[in-house]
């Protein structure tokens, strides 16, 4: 999709407003670039955007393309036959594609790059938040907002640069780090994936991406990133460091006590113990800490003050974000859409539940279900009672015979209490009906549902 020679003083973003996208579009605002944009509706991000000085369309035309546009920025999910898109094919403009926009942007900095298939937003966003307090004021690029819009991207003054490695579109081969982060490897993104073979073939190529002199931290519990250290290890110019629970970490994590939202987590490090709060629940968030420890070791950054710092962070909008509470309930969102962290956000919430865990799940895209439907569905069976709306598209087309009814069955043998909802507008009622005091409601999945919680709140209120 790259054309050979771009530049970026001046970029057009299609689809601005996207967690990735507008990331890069307010570094590059901040660094002094004429930053224009479309995207297909107004938004907060939208809004911030535009409050920094970049030019947002909204809707996708031909002419929102501006007449000094140097480049144009897209992402994956860009289509071919975008208005826009077109429009700077016709006129000659380079076309960049948004991975190559964020390597270009760490140039010159010294790279940290997390990847996996989940847990890379909470991880990116406890470094960044880390390495901030801390004083060392890094630039990061984030797959979401760390509290309000725009909180996604930063442009620091430090030498240090924290962003998050995509695999789902093997993106992450672009970059080249000093330090990255392997958290799992597992296979998703299946219309980009056949096999797991190649989830490995693509996670080799990001590791031998890593600078000569450089770390990889990786899961020494995860069988897939295990597998891959076994791929990886002895690789000439590369330092390997295991963490987790396992008796060979290189950082061995010796107990996590939950302490109602927070975690109290201890390690063991180069023979000594190390014990630090983790400022969200449940083992998943904590792994994602010992992690993010782990790699600012290896970027130079004392033990200790920077496990204090991990303390200061205290979750992003949609990792097991709080909403709000009415009539005793508690509200919270979950960004989770892969079975593995669907069970890791369930099981990190039950241990902080007074009453029963409802949740509201929506699917998210149609060749993801069509996979990973059992799974779902298993994972919803540790929920008190669960309501599943339709699909969530996104990107794709729909699959003939795949619907929300595969994870519903799925759920069902598993033995769970759960039902449908097709009507997205009747779904808010429908939860604060289901709910009493001391309960928790998750609003669960990657597309809107999370717009729900604040109506939930709402019915409840009445």
């Amino acid at each position: 999709m790259n054309d050979a020679a771009y530049d970026l003083h001046a970029p057009h973003f299609i689809g601005i407003g996207g967690a990735g996208m507008s990331g890069l579009a307010k570094i590059l605002t901040v660094r002094g670039a004429k930053v224009s944009g479309s995207d297909a509706k107004e938004s907060e991000t939208v809004l911030a955007l535009r409050a920094l000085g970049a030019a947002v369309a909204v809707g996708h035309a031909a002419e929102n393309v501006p007449d000094g546009a140097s480049s144009i920025v897209v992402s994956s999910a860009i289509r071919q036959d975008n208005p826009e898109l077109a429009a700077a094919r016709e006129r000659g403009i380079p076309v960049v594609h948004r991975s190559d926009a964020l390597a270009a942007l760490m140039g010159g900095r010294r790279a940290l790059a997390v990847a996996g298939t989940h847990g890379k937003t909470t991880t990116t966003s406890m470094l960044a938040v880390a390495l901030d307090t801390l004083g060392l004021d890094p630039s990061y690029a984030i797959g979401g907002d760390l509290d309000a819009p725009g909180s996604n991207a930063h442009h620091g003054t430090g030498e240090i640069f924290v962003a998050e490695a995509d695999e789902s579109d093997r993106s992450f081969h672009k970059y080249a780090p000093e330090v990255a982060i392997i958290l799992n490897v597992e296979l998703d993104h299946h219309a980009n994936y056949a096999s797991m073979d190649e989830i490995y073939e693509s996670f080799e190529t990001f590791v031998g991406r890593i600078q000569p002199g450089g770390t990889l931290v990786v899961s020494a519990d995860h069988p897939g990133a295990r597998e891959l250290t076994s791929r990886v290890v002895g690789r000439e110019g590369l330092s390997v460091v295991t963490v987790g629970a396992a008796e060979d970490a290189t950082v061995r994590v010796l107990s996590i006590v939950p302490h109602g939202m927070t975690s109290q987590v201890t390690v063991e490090l180069e023979g000594a113990e190390l014990t630090f709060t983790v400022s969200v629940p449940g083992r998943h968030y904590a792994h994602n800490a010992v992690a993010a420890l782990a790699a600012g070791i290896a970027l130079g950054v004392p033990a200790e003050e920077l496990a204090e710092a991990l303390g200061s962070y205290t979750g992003v909008r949609r990792r097991l974000q709080l909403k709000g509470e009415a009539a005793g309930v508690q509200v919270i969102d979950s960004y989770a859409h892969h079975p593995t962290e669907m069970s890791a956000d369930l099981e990190a919430i039950r241990g902080a539940a007074a009453g029963r865990v409802l949740v509201l799940f929506q699917p998210h895209l149609f060749s993801r279900t069509q996979q990973l439907a059992e799974e779902m569905g298993q994972a919803l069976a540790l929920a008190d009672a669960s309501v599943v709306l339709d699909i969530y598209p996104a990107r794709e087309d729909p699959i003939p015979g795949v619907t929300s009814e595969l994870i519903i069955d799925a759920a069902r043998r598993a033995g769970a209490d759960v039902t449908a909802e097709h009507e997205f507008g009747a779904a808010a009622a429908r939860l604060a009906g289901m709910a009493e005091a001391g309960d928790l409601v998750l609003t669960m999945g990657a597309g809107d549902v999370t717009n729900l919680g604040p109506a939930i709140l709402e019915e409840l209120g009445r």
